[in-house]
């Protein structure tokens, strides 16, 4: 029952740790050209665009954040209570 706990934590540490990577990149490509189309190497959308494609990955990047500390918390408990097992058991 406890490594499920743990397995739990440490899957929403990778996922977390995953979207986070997806939601950096995106954030890295705001405002870059496109690599298909006929805007000549301007980028896509017009300046006033930039936040509105930017506000999305920065709070996903956020929510990321905080599903990784959660998990985090997740997985230290899961040590705690095996530590206790063990101490219990000794």
């Amino acid at each position: 029952m406890v490594s499920n706990i743990l397995n739990t934590g440490l899957q929403g540490i990778r996922q977390g740790v995953q979207g986070a990577e997806k939601a950096a990149s995106q954030i890295a490509r705001v405002g870059q050209p496109t690599s298909g189309g006929d805007n000549n190497g301007e980028s896509s959308g017009q300046s006033g665009d930039l936040y509105s494609d930017l506000a999305e990955p920065l709070v996903d990047l956020k929510l990321y954040e905080t599903s990784v500390k959660a998990s985090a918390k997740v997985v230290k408990v899961a040590d705690e209570v095996i530590g206790t097992l063990l101490d219990i058991k000794a």
